[in-house]
């Protein structure tokens, strides 16, 4: 027994849960590639600026939550607590958005980290799936990425999910009504660090999960009551073609996020089966953001979707996926000659798409049989002294228990024709 533990608050995936993950990445991811998004990957620590400035100082995450390091050259680096500063850096650096193809349209699968008060559904290390399509501002491409998101969640067979849907304004409108709720949050009763946020970013406030002060916010003003004409236009473009795409989502006007770069749009996908932490994903318009990094003007939206709030909402409504097997053929030598031979025709197998594996370390029969049913495989290939002077392999059939011989050299085409 090993000594080491994974740190807390981390998880490992290991068969066959694993499965579950690759196949949630992989219908998340699906839709995105579809639609033009191209796959970017971005280190996993950065410059602690690049989160102070994005993601917004006054923030948890920046505040309590990020993991920073100094490094032998004095550089302050932090592990990355989410992937669109990072991703935006990105494709700043690489000036993609000077080709003259916007918007740039990017996604991006990863880990990252905070450190949180661990439970279920709340990691320190955690994985998600995100798309950015940057550089432009249209509705439709709102839109477009609530659709993708919904589209992937029901691939997966998932149905009891919603969408929280707001707007928070743009600079035009915003700071009349920050002016508002900074007026409204004064008269509260709430402790030094709430009443700092005020000052900083008041709608972090809106924020807070505590009970205490939610209880107080019953009557506080509302960003849908203070939106310009020009926001509130561009919403219900984007409500308008959600309804159009059969998209069903619920109006959250007091929906914030937990990130200080959104502007106009913003969304998130809850499952109420996961308890307190009921997000699976979210994301919104940051019109600003890029120049905030010191890059040009590039109105930009995104979002990010949780693997394993995914994979525990599938759990919640018990969701089986249907996961191919990883085995297809398992071979089963009998004799050293046999297992010569036969690992030449595994190879071939697997040259030739067909996923197979061996009876590895010298088992007996009996043994091996059983590895080739644990391996979930639907036909076994065994050779004999016998089957290899004759240059056969017999094909058993693990749920019809019918074996029969195969010349060698058409293993490879037998078996790509029954499992066609």
């Amino acid at each position: 027994m090993s000594t080491f533990k994974a740190p807390k608050g981390t998880y490992d995936l290991v068969p066959p849960e694993s499965a579950d993950f690759l196949a949630v990445r992989e219908a998340l991811s699906a839709p995105l590639r579809r639609a033009g998004y191209g796959y970017t990957e971005t280190p996993g620590f950065e410059q602690v600026e690049l989160f102070a400035r994005g993601v917004g100082e006054s923030t948890d995450i920046v505040t309590k939550e990020m993991y920073t390091l100094t490094t032998k050259g004095g550089d302050e680096l932090a592990l990355r607590p989410e992937g669109t500063a990072s991703v935006l850096r990105a494709a700043l650096e690489a000036s993609l958005h000077k080709s003259g193809n916007l918007p740039v349209k990017l996604w991006y699968s990863g880990s990252y980290y905070r450190y949180e008060r661990p439970q279920k559904g709340r990691y320190r290390h955690f994985s998600q799936v995100g798309a950015e399509a940057i550089g432009t501002e249209d509705p439709a491409l709102d839109a477009e990425l609530i659709i993708l998101a919904h589209d992937a969640y029901r691939s997966l067979g998932l149905r009891d999910f919603r969408i929280l849907l707001n707007s928070l304004g743009d600079k035009e409108c915003r700071p009349v009504y920050r002016a508002a709720l900074q007026e409204f949050l004064r008269r509260l009763d709430l402790d030094e660090d709430t009443r700092r946020r005020i000052e900083i970013n008041p709608l972090r406030v809106l924020d807070d999960k505590r009970e205490s002060v939610q209880r107080q916010l019953t009557d506080a003003p509302m960003m849908r009551d203070h939106l310009c004409e020009g926001c509130k236009a561009y919403h219900e473009q984007v409500r308008e073609q959600l309804t159009a795409a059969d998209v069903r989502y619920e109006d959250d006007p007091r929906l914030v996020r937990g990130l200080d770069y959104y502007t106009r749009t913003t969304f998130e996908f809850v499952h109420d089966g996961l308890g307190s932490q009921s997000a699976v994903g979210g994301g919104g318009r940051y019109d600003g953001l890029s120049e905030m990094l010191g890059g040009p003007p590039l109105p930009s939206v995104g979002w990010a979707l949780g693997v394993d709030r995914t994979v525990l909402a599938l759990r919640a409504e018990g969701v089986e996926l249907q996961l191919p097997s990883a085995t297809d053929v398992f071979a089963v030598p009998i004799g050293d000659e046999a297992r010569r031979a036969l690992f030449r025709v595994v190879t071939a197998l697997r040259r030739e798409g067909i996923a197979a594996d061996f009876a590895y370390g010298g088992k007996g029969m009996k043994n091996a049989m059983k590895s080739a049913n644990r391996s979930g495989a639907r036909y076994a290939l065994l050779v004999g002294e016998r089957d290899l002077a004759e240059s056969v392999a017999q094909l058993k059939d693990l749920q019809s228990g019918e074996q029969t011989a195969v010349p060698l050299d058409r293993v490879v085409s037998e078996v790509g024709a029954k499992l066609a």
